[in-house]
C-alpha cells in the first residue's frame, strides 16, 4: 500500500463547461484520482457525477467550497470565514461547508480541505511591514538579519494581541463542523496557509487538534508551497513543522516555489526539497499535485513522474 496521487482540478477547471470532460482530461494524463478544488462551478457538477459513476476517475479529496455557492463563478475558498466576528458570516461558512461535506460524501472523497479564516486588521496589517522590509532590502537573510527579526517579532506580537476572538470563533465552528463531517464519513483537512494574517498560526495546529479531541474528524493538511513561503519569511522550519504535525497528517498539496517566491510551480522547478517532504509520507496519505493553470500538460506529467519516483523509493 502507498499514498494515492491525484491532480487538483485547479489546473483545468476554468477551461471547462463540462465536468465530465474536465475529469477525462485528468484521467488521460494517467491519474486514477483527482481533487475537486475550490473552483468547481455548479455547471460542472452533473458531468462530475457522471464521470465518477462511470469510473472514469475517483475523487480522493475536495476543497471547500465545493461546489461553489450559486452565482459564484470563480474560485472563492475564503468567500466566508469561520473566524469572523459577524455571526451571519460564520453561519454562512458553516452552512456552505456542510454542503461541501455532503458533496464530498456523494463523490466518495475521503477528505475535505479547509481554510480556517484570518485575523482582520482594518488599518496597517502587520504582514505589510514584513513585506515592505524585504522589498526594501531584498538581500536580507530572515534567519540572521537582526533588524528583520525585530520587525518579525513585533508583527507576531500584534497578530497575537488581536487574534483571540477570531481564534475562538474558529475553534467553535470547527468543532461543530467536525461532528457533522464525522457523521458523513468525511475527514476535514485543516490546511496551513501562506499569508501572515491567515489562521491557524503555524505553531497552533497541535493545540487545535488537542482541543478537538483524539476522535475528531479533523486532521492536518500540509501545503508544501505555503510552508516554503513561510520558511522564506523566517516563520517556520519546514522539516520541524512537518515533524510536529506528523501524527495528524491526512494529506499534502504538492507544488514547488520559484526562486522569486512564486508557488504552484511544477515539481522540481523550484527550491523545495521534496525528498525531505517524502520522508513524512505514509501509506494512508493523499498526495495532490496542486499546479497553476499556466503549467503545461507536459510539466504536469513531469511532476507526476517525479512524485512517482519518490513514491517508488519510499514504498517500493
Amino acid at each position: 500500500m502507498k499514498p494515492i496521487l491525484a491532480l487538483s482540478t485547479c489546473w483545468n477547471s476554468f477551461r471547462h463547461q463540462d465536468g465530465y470532460a474536465m475529469l477525462q482530461e485528468i484521467a488521460a494524463l494517467g491519474f486514477t484520482h483527482a481533487e475537486l478544488s475550490h473552483g468547481i462551478r455548479i455547471v460542472l457538477v452533473p458531468g462530475i457525477l457522471k464521470a465518477v459513476e462511470e469510473g472514469i476517475i475517483q475523487i480522493s479529496s475536495t476543497h471547500n467550497f465545493c461546489p461553489l455557492p450559486a452565482g459564484v463563478t470563480q474560485a472563492a475558498p475564503n468567500l466566508f470565514e469561520p473566524s469572523q466576528q459577524d455571526p451571519r458570516e460564520r453561519d454562512q461558512w458553516l452552512r456552505h461547508t456542510k454542503r461541501s461535506v455532503d458533496f464530498a460524501a456523494q463523490v466518495k472523497a475521503r477528505v475535505l480541505v479547509l481554510h480556517l479564516g484570518s485575523v482582520k486588521f482594518w488599518l496597517f496589517p502587520p504582514g505589510q511591514k514584513i513585506q515592505a522590509y524585504l522589498k526594501k532590502r531584498p538581500e536580507a537573510e530572515p534567519g540572521s538579519d537582526s533588524s528583520y527579526q525585530a520587525v518579525l517579532r513585533k508583527a507576531c506580537e500584534k497578530l497575537r494581541q488581536r487574534m483571540g476572538p477570531h481564534w475562538k470563533a474558529v475553534n467553535t465552528n470547527l468543532a461543530q463542523l467536525a461532528s457533522y463531517a464525522k457523521s458523513r464519513g468525511v475527514a476535514l483537512g485543516c490546511e496551513n496557509r501562506e499569508k501572515f494574517e491567515e489562521l491557524p498560526v503555524d505553531d497552533d495546529f497541535p493545540a487545535l487538534f488537542e482541543a478537538l479531541g483524539p476522535d475528531s474528524a479533523a486532521g492536518y493538511w500540509h501545503d508544501t508551497g505555503h510552508a516554503d513561503i513561510k520558511r522564506a519569511l523566517g516563520l517556520l522550519d519546514h522539516r520541524a513543522h512537518l515533524a510536529r504535525n506528523a501524527d495528524k497528517l491526512l494529506g499534502f498539496h504538492l507544488h514547488d516555489v520559484s526562486a522569486t517566491g512564486k508557488d504552484h510551480q511544477p515539481i522540481g522547478a523550484g527550491r523545495i526539497d521534496f525528498n525531505m517532504v517524502s520522508e513524512f509520507w505514509r501509506p494512508h496519505h493523499l498526495l495532490t499535485l496542486e499546479l497553476s493553470p499556466r503549467v503545461s500538460a507536459e510539466d504536469v506529467s513531469v511532476s507526476k513522474s517525479r512524485i512517482e519516483a519518490l513514491l517508488a523509493r519510499r514504498f517500493g
